[in-house]
């Protein structure tokens, strides 16, 4: 993994196009409205107790909104999302009474391009949304595209249900599957995962020499984001490679997100994002939504998961194999603990400490959600489920934040964004479909 060299966006020795700002808004300019935000944002920890009424009523009024969920997973091969889910993050029980939103995850494993089976996994993952979880269970979860889809649900204390595609795969090179997807609930799609694809490349093998890479976006890959402003839909920028980012922000006309990262100042992770790129971000708009996996979060964890917990796979993928389920539980919660005992996972102060650095750098008003439950394997204790947010509620008001300051970050900010792109593509209604296609497809790397 690599880190490109933070440059300034004034820079013009800068290898990636200059940024754009709102209006051609001047260097100096938006460094001043900068400097602005991060006197006008700074925390100072408060001295009043905080009390249980307040966390309470914050709990009762925001809007809680997670951008990235991978309970589908599991879900989709034939588990309850209404039992408890002794070996995850995600059940009902648990959202209840917390989450107003979910951002299900439409996860496409790179394994399906082979053989183009990645429309068809697609596809499954759509429906066990809509199937397993929304028609199942009718009374919690309601069907959900809109911004004011998601406060309605709030309203009637149902749980608003969207959909996220991650990985651009899923869309085999095809803006018409693009526009399927759309037209099914789709409202976001983050452009790679862990795979470069023909089009956008990927911070998952960005050092892999026998990957053939695009230096960020394709022709093609332009096109796709274009054709997303079109619709409606969400651009995520989580899991893409540095100069992915800088291309879809260039050629983005909506503000874009990343629905599951974090700040690459606390982890060197290269699935976070440097300062320069959320103050990017932020600049045009978008929301940066904290992961809660404890690498993200967490040098100390990032630095170490490799070594401590290198002989963990295999143990765990025996465990997943067990046919009775509760020998598979009881084996998941053993290897749980062992793996806490040999690397104590990331704290509830670590995630206060990655919200808190965004919002000094991007402003109040560009961060997020995006818990990434059931997709990573670790995530702090004290914040393993919905149930757990008022912990936060709390650590975030005795850090100084406001009523209304942590109702943007639980929800209201990328309402704003989805709001916007919605605006966005509203203006955009006569404007015909893009029917560009990819052209020959670059030859592989011997």
């Amino acid at each position: 993994m690599s880190t490109l060299r933070a440059r300034s966006a004034c820079d013009p020795a800068s290898e990636r196009p200059p940024l754009p700002t709102p209006r051609h808004t001047s260097c100096a300019a938006a460094l001043a409205l900068t400097l602005l935000a991060l006197s006008a944002t700074a925390q100072q920890p408060r001295t009043k107790p905080v009390t249980q009424a307040e966390v309470d009523k914050i709990t009762r009024d925001a809007i809680l909104i997670d951008t990235h969920d991978d309970v589908t997973s599991k879900t989709v091969t034939g588990y309850d999302i209404a039992k408890p889910n002794k070996t995850g993050m995600t059940d009902l029980p648990r959202m209840k009474g917390y989450l107003g939103a979910e951002f299900f995850a439409v996860y496409v494993g790179a394994n399906y391009v082979e053989g183009n089976h990645s429309a068809n996994r697609a596809l499954e993952m759509i429906d066990t949304v809509k199937t397993d979880i929304i028609a199942a269970h009718p009374n919690d979860f309601v069907f959900a595209t809109t911004a004011a889809d998601v406060e309605r649900a709030h309203k009637d204390h149902k749980i608003a249900a969207l959909m996220g595609i991650e990985g651009g795969h899923a869309i085999e090179d095809s803006l018409r599957l693009l526009r399927d997807y759309y037209a099914l609930g789709v409202r976001y799609m983050t452009l790679t995962h862990f795979n470069t694809n023909n089009w956008a490349d990927s911070q998952g093998d960005i050092d892999d020499p026998k990957i053939t890479h695009h230096n960020g976006l394709t022709p093609f890959g332009k096109q796709v984001v274009l054709e997303m402003n079109r619709l409606g839909m969400m651009v995520d920028i989580s899991h893409t490679a540095d100069p992915t980012f800088w291309a879809a922000l260039e050629t983005s006309t909506a503000p874009i997100i990343a629905s599951h990262s974090g700040c690459r100042a606390i982890s060197s992770y290269t699935r976070n994002m440097t300062d320069e790129m959320i103050k990017a971000l932020a600049a045009k708009g978008g929301v940066v939504q904290i992961n809660f996996g404890c690498d993200f979060l967490s040098q100390r964890y990032f630095d170490n998961e490799k070594t401590a917990l290198g002989d963990m796979r295999p143990k765990y993928m025996a465990a997943m194999k067990l046919a009775d389920p509760d020998a598979r539980d009881a084996a998941m919660a053993a290897l749980k603990a062992d793996s806490y005992a040999k690397l104590p996972p990331a704290t509830l102060a670590e995630v206060v400490a990655q919200i808190d650095h965004a919002v000094k750098i991007g402003g109040i008003d560009h961060v997020g959600i995006g818990t990434d439950f059931d997709g990573v394997g670790c995530v702090p204790p004290e914040l393993d489920s919905y149930n757990k947010f008022p912990a936060l509620t709390r650590a975030l008001l005795e850090k100084g934040y406001t009523a209304t300051d942590i109702k943007k970050i639980y929800g209201g900010n990328i309402l704003r964004v989805m709001r916007a792109v919605e605006q966005r593509a509203a203006e955009l209604k006569n404007t015909p479909a893009i029917e560009a296609t990819i052209g020959p497809k670059p030859a592989a790397t011997e």
